[in-house]
C-alpha cells in the first residue's frame, strides 16, 4: 500500500508532465484533431501501462497521473459542442464518434501491447 502523501505526489508529479505534454501535442497538432489525437495516444498508453504488471507508484505516477491529465474531456466536450454551435451538427456528432472510437480502439491495441510485452 502507498503511503498517501507519496501517493498524491506521485499523481501530481504525473499530471504536471502530462499537462505539459498535452500543450505540446496542441501546440503541433491543430484544432479539434490536437484532442483526438491525445485521446488516441494517452489510451494507448493507459491499456499499456494497466496491462503490464507495473507497480502501485508506476501506476499512480503513469496512469492516473500521466494519462490522466494528457487525455482531455472537457477539451473534448468543447470541441463537440462548439463545433455543433457552429450549425456543423454532423461533423460534430461525427468527431464525438470517431474520438470515443479511435480512443477505445487505442486503448485495446495497448493492452494487447502491454500484456505481449510482458509474457
Amino acid at each position: 500500500m502507498t503511503d498517501p502523501l507519496l501517493a498524491a505526489v506521485l499523481v501530481g508529479l504525473g499530471g504536471s508532465a502530462g499537462a505539459a505534454s498535452r500543450h505540446a501535442v496542441g501546440l503541433r497538432v491543430e484544432g479539434r484533431f490536437s484532442v483526438a489525437v491525445a485521446n488516441a495516444l494517452g489510451s494507448l498508453a493507459l491499456g499499456a501501462l494497466l496491462a503490464a504488471p507495473t507497480g502501485s507508484e508506476a501506476t499512480l505516477f503513469a496512469a492516473v497521473g500521466f494519462c490522466g491529465a494528457f487525455t482531455t474531456f472537457s477539451s473534448f466536450a468543447v470541441e463537440t459542442v462548439s463545433t455543433a454551435a457552429d450549425g456543423e451538427g454532423r461533423i460534430a456528432a461525427g468527431f464525438a464518434v470517431a474520438n470515443f472510437a479511435a480512443a477505445l480502439l487505442a486503448f485495446i491495441v495497448g493492452a494487447a501491447a502491454g500484456g505481449t510485452l510482458v509474457a
